[in-house]
């Protein structure tokens, strides 16, 4: 948004009533400046503006239909609203951090447009059930950019796998050399869990897909108030059905902030492996300098800070959930106000992962991968253990007895002093089993190993071809911006 802090933020009431808090009427004198420092919350809401604005107008356009406010003065305050948009959009009008918070730096703004009408504006509703409206609208509005760069991820992710379907790449358990497979299918497994956390996303947003508004303080209203209407016309499917769940729910917040601990918890095990990969020791991938820093001391480094960065951030997004459940521990029904405390946990994980997702996007097609060192990771260390296991099962030797003789050959590799199980002759190899022929050693190379892995999701070129026709099936079905 364009209005970003310009002005030294007032402590002090104004004299004007309509920039006086909503609330001051009851009160004989103002608060205390250290007070209204402590309590005001528009450096955090003032984000969701257009969103207030744009629930108002519903709002005003219902008080009017239903004979709650005047037809004239409904059509004056969607005007005057219209403008504080249009302005704030334009840069024209500024935010005044002197306000309480969003929801009154616009009704005082529009009073001061219009007049008494803009007072009428706040019938029948609470600062209670226009935030919960106003969070959920700044959710439907924001979610989509946040999925949309999850789906150029995975885009992402997926071009790089159609280059390397058939670069091996050995697969790790306990960081133990496990199975031979492909750098295609690593990427791809990354890929799959960025498509959950899309999918996560989405059935986040279909819980806010009701409007709040109408439900007032806690307890609904006695005016005649349409919350049917006004849900139609902001796009919800429907309206919350208790009006004090509605006011003291913070469930979405937790849920979406969920999802972004969950989301991020993936790009930190990604950047884990790319901080390994680029080491000499592993040496796979070459990050670009661009996404790559040096040291103040040792002028050889190149760190991978970029990718340590995302991981470290981390810990401030499972913080941000840590404050939110902590927060809504054992609070009463039905409002309080420790539910202000929502939006910054909910708007810094939410940035936080949107900005990590589009360095990561960046630094991952950036980068430039060694095959030849991939290609090593597959040989020695007994990766292929298992396939002789299978190869046995397949001249009709039940599987245990198959592990055992397939363990015995790793051990007489071993005590051999060899690398490799397909270092062994022949003869060795049918001291282990006679079932065991020359056919063997092409059946166990890293390469067959991996070609001949065919099942589902498996690591053969064909099985990862589908996996990215999947998925980039997927991610053109459902952008949506």
């Amino acid at each position: 948004m364009a209005q970003k802090k310009s002005v030294e933020k007032k402590h002090s009431a104004l004299t004007n009533d309509n920039h006086k808090a909503l609330w001051s009427g009851r009160f004989a004198e103002g608060p205390d400046a250290a007070a209204v420092e402590f309590e005001t919350s528009i450096n955090v809401d003032e984000r969701m503006a257009f969103d207030d604005i744009h629930g108002s107008v519903a709002h005003a356009t219902m008080l009017g239909e239903q004979g709650i406010i005047s037809k004239k003065e409904s059509a004056e305050i969607v005007r005057g609203l219209k403008s504080i948009e249009k302005d704030l959009a334009s840069g024209k009008l500024a935010i005044d951090y002197s306000a309480e918070d969003i929801h009154s730096f616009i009704e005082a703004t529009l009073t001061d447009r219009i007049g008494e009408a803009g007072k009428k504006l706040h019938t029948g509703r609470s600062r209670n059930d226009q935030i919960a409206l106003d969070e959920r609208l700044y959710l439907r509005r924001v979610i989509p950019e946040v999925q949309d760069s999850v789906i150029t991820l995975i885009e992402t992710l997926s071009d790089i796998a159609s280059k390397h379907r058939s670069t091996l790449l050995t697969g790790y358990t306990h960081m133990q050399h496990a199975q031979p497979g492909t750098l295609a299918q690593h990427l791809l497994a990354w890929a799959q869990m960025l498509r959950r956390d899309w999918t996560r996303l989405e059935d986040s947003l279909s819980r806010i897909d009701a409007s709040p508004l109408g439900s007032g303080a806690l307890q609904g209203s006695t005016l005649p108030l349409n919350r049917e209407m006004v849900a139609e016309e902001l796009g919800f499917s429907g309206v919350t059905e208790n009006s004090l769940d509605t006011v003291s729910d913070r469930d979405y917040c937790i849920e979406f902030t969920s999802d972004f601990a969950i989301l991020q918890s993936h790009l930190s095990r990604m950047c884990e492996e790319i901080v390994l990969w680029s080491t000499t020791e592993f040496a796979f991938i070459d990050l670009s300098e661009k996404w790559s820093t040096g040291s103040s001391i040792m002028p050889q480094k190149k760190n991978p800070d970029f990718a340590e960065l995302i991981r470290g951030r981390t810990g401030k997004v499972y913080g941000d959930l840590f404050n939110l459940l902590t927060m809504v521990k054992g609070l009463p029904l039905a409002y309080d106000r420790d539910l202000q405390e929502d939006k910054e946990p909910l708007f810094d994980a939410l940035d936080t992962v949107k900005g990590n997702i589009t360095v990561f996007t960046a630094m991952i097609s950036s980068a430039k991968w060694n095959e030849e060192n991939m290609k090593k990771s597959c040989e020695g260390g007994f990766a292929n253990a298992t396939d002789v296991a299978e190869y046995l099962v397949r001249k009709g030797m039940p599987f245990r007895t198959a592990h055992s003789v397939a363990a015995k050959t790793v051990r007489m590799a071993i005590d051999a002093g060899y690398e490799a199980i397909e270092d062994l002759t022949i003869e060795e190899l049918k001291s282990a089993s006679p079932l065991i022929d020359e056919d063997i050693y092409k059946l166990i190379s890293p390469k067959s190993c991996m070609e001949r892995r065919t099942t589902t999701g498996g690591p053969a070129p064909k099985c990862t071809q589908k996996q990215i026709r999947d998925l980039l099936k997927f991610c053109q079905k459902n952008r949506k911006l």
